[in-house]
């Protein structure tokens, strides 16, 4: 049984012989030469000495058989030691690009980069900037939206409102509540896409970062859900040490995450009983957790994308929940864990921080099925 290691280092091998390596390009190019020389180096050193004495003759193509062959493996290393050498700095950039989130589009480096590869890493880095700003273009415009249609719309659930006052006939009073019932989905529609874009990694959130004692946060975001979750028949249970549990973090980007969660929770947690609300220590962690029916394994895994719905779910929704939680998870530097049936009774998905680092840039996340 192989070691990681050293299958690592057999894999590395082997991509100098593979198809298409440039290890294997080069000898294949050089061989029939390296052949030619061989056998004109050989007809020589027979026409040379086709005088001698036949022992001192064979004993001599001997040594010459042997020299030629460590010539060849000799050569066959140094070109080898070579190209492994000279491919050493593409390797390690394509290390820092694997380690890059999607969210990174900064300039690549062209420290100790060959120069034969300096016109492609500078078409690259013109594209990463172009993708940037595209993308700063998109975020930009979708939260000035989301901002210049709250005002129309908060106007427009007022006018509802104001004619519900009102004695109605049954008709009118059935579409004014319809017109409030949409206008207050696209208030919230719109409010989502504004969290969205106050996570966005490219404003950096994390310059804006104060000292939470998460225990204490909790208790008091958890407590204004509660009149919610009663509502819904549903106990709100919040399990914390005593001892303080500080992270760096925004508050209102926090708040929209525990929101989302206990929300997505009361709408998708069919027959849960209660929601549980656990704070970790070491290192920090919220746990959100309730005893519904769980997610199916085919929704696990796309339950974070952007306006994914399940086919089998009855609740309404933009299908921007999760993805604002992954969102301010990123934003804080964060891991998020999904589990769900037959792991644990109903869902729970756990936000682990990475403990007080205020300005912090870290991007990392595993989603657990």
């Amino acid at each position: 049984m192989t070691t990681p290691k050293q299958e690592g280092s057999t894999r590395r091998s082997g991509t100098f012989l593979q198809k298409g390596s440039l290890f294997r390009h080069l000898i294949i190019r050089l061989i029939p030469a390296l052949v030619v020389l061989i056998i004109l180096d050989f007809s020589a050193t027979l026409l040379i000495m086709q005088d001698a004495l036949d022992w001192v003759v064979k004993d001599i193509f001997i040594v010459i058989i042997i020299g030629q062959l460590l010539l060849v493996a000799l050569f066959a290393w140094l070109v080898f030691y070579g190209v492994r050498s000279g491919l050493h700095s593409v390797n390690m950039l394509a290390r820092a690009i694997a380690q890059r989130s999607e969210e990174d589009l900064q300039p690549i480096e062209l420290h100790n980069v060959p120069t034969e590869l300096l016109p492609l890493l500078d078409r690259l880095n013109d594209l990463l900037r172009k993708l940037d700003e595209s993308l700063v273009a998109q975020r930009r415009f979708i939260g000035h939206a989301a901002h210049q249609f709250r005002t129309p719309l908060a106007g427009l659930r007022l006018e509802s409102e104001l004619m519900l006052a009102r004695t109605l006939p049954d008709d009118v009073r059935e579409r004014a509540e319809r017109i409030k019932t949409i206008s207050n989905r696209l208030i919230h529609l719109g409010q989502q896409l504004l969290v969205l874009a106050r996570a966005d990694p490219g404003i950096r959130p994390q310059d804006v970062f104060t000292r939470i004692n998460l225990c204490e946060w909790v208790q008091n975001t958890g407590l204004e859900w509660v009149p919610k979750t009663r509502q819904h028949g549903i106990d709100l249970y919040l399990d914390a040490p005593e001892s303080e549990v500080w992270i760096d973090g925004d508050v209102l980007l926090l708040e929209e995450l525990l929101g989302n969660l206990i929300d997505n929770a009361l709408k998708y947690a069919k027959g849960a009983t209660q929601i549980s609300l656990t704070v970790g220590v070491n290192p920090p962690s919220l746990t959100v957790r309730d005893d519904g029916c769980g997610i199916a394994p085919e929704d696990a895994a796309q339950i974070f994308d952007a306006f994914y719905r399940s086919p089998t779910a009855d609740a309404t929704g933009s299908g921007l929940g999760l993805t604002i939680v992954r969102e301010i998870t990123r934003a804080h530097g964060a891991w998020w864990s999904l589990l769900s049936r037959p792991q644990v009774q109903g869902t729970q998905v756990t936000v682990i921080f990475p403990g007080p680092r205020i300005g912090t840039r870290l991007t990392r996340s595993k989603v657990e099925k």
